[in-house]
């Protein structure tokens, strides 16, 4: 395959992160974007120069034409299984926006359809390419601060005032609130950098008159004995978010704050590691995983263990998500 053509499914704001990233790679044209909104498929077109991309306003359309080689999904997240499971059987690859699904019944599906395609699926977890998570897991795992005995992981984030109005805020097209959608970056960092498997949680959830909830904060037990917790919180008075870490194990510990690392080990004086370089990101991983240059970085199994731990929350908070279901017309791109 010397030139991989992509096509776009929801073409609103984080669209254009993928586009530019996808703009600097050789052999990968940008051919079709499907959005039912013509304004956002135009927008997308007139920054990064797609005068020859197709425009759809139904992706079925687009999948059907026969040109597209890739798609990239960046709908909103109750339509993200039906969208990839489409482009998988139509037999395109699939990059997906987080979450992959709203339910890990969907997310079991989607990967077997993407086992029986043969196509790659990966999964928009930026945060597995940047430097700070990358020495985070490695260190981890390689017992640089020993056993884990807790972790927290805290966001604060202005989502609610942000996203009031938008299809975030909308259950049939959110599948849930910040949890589901910032937050699942969150919950994918603490799942994938400690290996952990929650075994329990209890949460308090407040939606501040949202239809959504708004600021989550969760109490969590791992079956491998560490405690932790991770707290979500929408309503804060912040221009731009604030993510913090803090992995304590027997031998010391790991802090992070808004991308700067601290490495603190017992008895010794704090510093601030050495970090690996960042060799690829989301969109660059996904083209070479379809070239065989190497396996899919982040696959379904990591998304399902997000989506897993969210329906866990919801179910301890006793909150329940209206089902998807929604056409295409209900709403635009990310």
């Amino acid at each position: 395959m010397s030139t991989i053509r992509v096509g776009f499914i929801g073409c609103g704001n984080i669209a254009h992160s993928h586009a530019m990233r996808m703009s600097r790679l050789e052999g990968v044209e940008i051919v079709a974007l499907a959005d039912p909104g013509e304004r956002g498929r135009q927008l997308l077109k007139q920054k990064f120069g797609l005068d020859r991309a197709k425009e759809f306003d139904n992706h079925t359309e687009m999948l059907n034409i026969g040109e597209v080689d890739a798609v990239i999904i960046c709908s909103p997240h109750t339509l993200h299984a039906r969208h990839a499971e489409e482009a998988l059987s139509a037999g395109k690859h699939v990059l997906i926006e987080k979450p992959m699904t709203c339910s890990s019944k969907e997310a079991e599906r989607l990967m077997a359809v993407a086992e029986k395609s043969g196509k790659v699926l990966q999964v928009s977890f930026q945060r597995h390419f940047m430097p700070q998570f990358l020495y985070i897991r490695s260190a981890i795992a390689d017992g640089v601060i020993g056993k884990l005995a807790s972790v927290t992981a805290t966001l604060h984030q202005n989502w609610k005032q942000a996203q009031e109005g938008t299809w975030r805020q909308m259950p049939e097209l959110s599948g849930g609130g910040m949890l589901m959608d910032s937050g699942s970056h969150i919950i994918d960092v603490l799942l994938w950098t400690t290996g952990l498997t929650p075994q329990q949680v209890s949460v308090q959830l407040e939606c501040h008159g949202s239809p959504v909830e708004v600021d989550t904060f969760t109490a969590i037990r791992f079956a491998e004995g560490a405690i932790g917790s991770m707290n979500i919180v929408g309503l804060a008075p912040l221009a731009k978010l604030k993510e913090t870490y803090a992995f304590i194990g027997a031998a010391g510990g790991i802090f992070y704050d808004n991308g700067r690392i601290t490495l603190q080990l017992n008895g010794q004086d704090p510093v601030e590691p050495e970090l690996p370089e960042s060799v690829t990101d989301p969109d660059r991983s996904f083209i070479d995983s379809i070239r065989g240059k190497h396996e899919v970085l982040v696959p379904g199994e990591y998304a399902l263990k997000v989506v897993a731990f969210t329906e866990a929350i919801y179910e301890a908070a006793g909150y329940k998500v209206e089902p998807a279901g929604q056409p295409d017309t209900a709403g635009r791109g990310v």
